[in-house]
């Protein structure tokens, strides 16, 4: 064992050792080669720029000249959206979907926090809109997005109330645009094209969604899929076709696909804008990235096949465009039109009108536990109306579900606690002979009728539980600014309060803090509640063999209080309670084998008596 120890500390040493030893000698010196590079770069960009009269933002980058969103959006005239959810409006300049606003979705939890922005116009800062419209070869007059179009004065686009867009490009050919939108978050966009002159035309439809740069706070999420995205393909080959910002940019900046029907978009943590062709159309569709003027510009879109326009035709062409917050229950109606029963959602994908829609929620590799997870916290919140509830409900669900296994693995640490000291004195006895030590107490587990790895269970059937929950947390929007009780009003953001503010009585934020302000900014009731519960139940299991390995236990509540008081406090409050249930569990199962327990010896050094459970 002693070698062991040693060995184990050895290689600890030698692992730091040789981390320091490669960001000393190589990642050091690679820092710095690229941000020497990355200077002259820039003195170079700079030195141009000046020249040619550009100006130049305050990192000595030239400077794409942007317009504030008020500006941007007065360059072309407007019709008004107005819906139960939506609102915003439409640019005649360009016929395009570019200026949306969320009603029901607040930018914070702050009681005069405005509403979610979703699209923004062209010329603002990370422009974000959906164009529609026809290509084709050498054919002139083609609106595109300079084109003003035509719309009768006053109208407004709300449910059953479409608005009409025409424009004439005085070669023979006149436009229509009809933009239809329901209640929730979806468009409708019919374009017709009719041929008045003597000669015919080759035209595609196209739909493109497209982002002009993207904030700072987009693209670098490990967890959370943030980019394009789309379910495309044919028939049974159709699958999730994924792009993260940043490698999409790098791997894939031209990415093509040929699908019957599907969907594509760009997507944020909780946003999406999604494109939806005809079910029955052959389209190709891209995911493409590129410069333009040093700005990133990102670009999901389809064209359908080419048609001939003959003398005296029309040809009409309708895309749907979901443009909204992924809420789970809205997705489904749309995925299945409303016509499927609840039960039946979730197996039956041939009768899904838009495919696999619902998959625009990144559900993760782990799918298998996600979604069953999220429909039944969904379940309890529509019981219980509180999301918090409705995740404590969850914890008692899964610890019935798990009992039977629970129970065994209890029972055997609750032996194993009664025989810890027997085990001592076979190991002091045996100490020089390790293979005698190890038949020893093997023989004394199979008297007492023990199996130790049952101890180890409860913990392995919890961790794909415990991801799955962090999960859901994480990317459902119906988590988002959902209140528990008191000071918790967002379940999916950590605990607002700290211990090192005295939870925020002193107007201090210890966040500021360099280098551990991030460890302690949340550090607040819930965190502690947490590490109290979690020590509880480490001191009620049976001691670890080795003293390093009780020390490293021992420490295990006060580092995992700290990790975890950076996660959603939802997820912390899961933990908490599914720890006071192993307690109860626990404690009820070592009264039961007359094991000395700490809530025994609290409850007697607050009596001022001795505890001894063995009597």
């Amino acid at each position: 064992m002693q070698n062991d120890n040693k060995n184990t500390l050895m290689f600890i040493v030698s692992a730091f050792a040789i981390l320091i030893g490669y960001q000393f000698f190589i990642l050091g010196p690679q820092q710095k080669k690229a941000e020497a590079e990355a200077r002259a770069k820039k003195a170079a960009q700079s030195q141009v720029a000046t020249q040619a009269g550009v100006p130049l933002d305050a990192n000595g980058n030239p400077a794409p000249l942007r317009l504030s969103r008020d500006a941007a959006k007065a360059q072309s005239p407007r019709v008004v959206v107005d819906t139960p959810a939506l609102s915003g409006s439409i640019a005649l300049k360009g016929g395009r979907i570019d200026d949306l606003f969320l009603r029901k979705y607040a930018e914070t939890t702050a009681k005069n926090s405005p509403p979610v922005e979703l699209f923004r116009p062209e010329g603002a800062e990370h422009a974000w809109f959906a164009d529609f419209g026809w290509a084709g070869a050498n054919l002139p007059g083609l609106p595109d997005s300079r084109t003003v179009w035509t719309a009768a004065p006053g109208q407004v686009l709300r449910p059953n109330s479409p608005v009409t867009l025409t424009y004439d490009n005085g070669m023979g050919l006149t436009f229509t645009r009809v933009i239809a939108v329901d209640d929730q978050a979806m468009f409708s966009v019919t374009d017709s094209v009719k041929n008045n002159g003597t000669a015919a035309f080759q035209l595609a439809p196209y739909a493109t969604v497209q982002r002009q740069g993207i904030g700072a706070h987009l693209g670098g999420n490990q967890i959370v899929h943030e980019g394009a995205i789309g379910v495309l393909g044919s028939g049974k080959d159709q699958k999730l076709e994924l792009a993260k910002y940043q490698k999409w940019k790098k791997d894939k900046p031209l990415a093509t696909f040929d699908s019957v029907g599907g969907w594509a978009g760009i997507t944020d943590k909780y946003w999406l804008a999604a494109l939806i062709p005809g079910q029955t159309e052959a389209i190709k569709a891209q995911y493409r990235v590129t410069n333009v003027a040093g700005v990133d510009v990102y670009d999901v879109n389809f064209v359908g096949p080419t048609q001939a326009l003959n003398p005296g035709a029309t040809l009409t062409q309708t895309t749907r465009l979901f443009a909204g917050a992924k809420t789970v229950p809205l997705l489904r109606s749309y995925q299945y039109a409303g016509q499927a029963p609840d039960w039946w959602k979730f197996w039956d994908s041939r009768k899904a009108e838009i495919p696999r829609f619902d998959w625009a929620v990144d559900w993760g590799m782990f799918s298998m536990f996600t979604r069953p997870i999220f429909n039944v916290l969904e379940i309890f919140y529509k019981l219980v109306g509180n999301f918090g509830l409705a995740i404590l409900a969850l914890t008692v669900l899964l610890k019935l579900v798990l009992y039977p296994m629970a129970d065994k693995s209890y029972e055997s640490m609750a032996k194993m606690k009664k025989i810890a000291p027997e085990v001592e004195k076979l190991k002091v006895k045996h100490k020089d002979d390790p293979a005698k030590q190890q038949q020893e107490m093997m023989a004394l587990y199979q008297k007492e009728k023990i199996n130790p790895m049952m101890g180890c269970l409860p913990m392995l059937i919890q961790i794909p539980v415990f991801y799955a929950l962090y999960k859901v947390l994480t990317v459902t929007i119906e988590m988002r600014h959902a209140p528990f009780f008191g000071w918790i009003q967002d379940l999916s953001a950590p605990d607002p309060t700290t211990m090192f503010n005295l939870f925020g009585l002193i107007p201090w934020d210890p966040g500021s803090l360099p280098l551990i302000g991030a460890m302690i900014a949340h550090l607040g009731v819930w965190p502690l509640l947490y590490g109290i519960t979690m020590w509880l139940t480490t001191a009620m299991n049976p001691p670890a063999g080795d003293p390093i390995q009780q020390k490293i236990f021992q420490l295990f509540p006060i580092i995992f209080t700290f990790t975890l008081s950076g996660f959603a406090v939802g997820l912390v409050i899961y933990w908490c309670w599914s720890n006071v249930l192993t307690i109860v569990q626990q404690y009820v199962m070592m009264r039961r084998y007359k094991v000395e327990n700490p809530i025994d010896r609290i409850i007697a050094r607050l009596q001022g008596k001795p505890a001894n459970m063995t009597t």
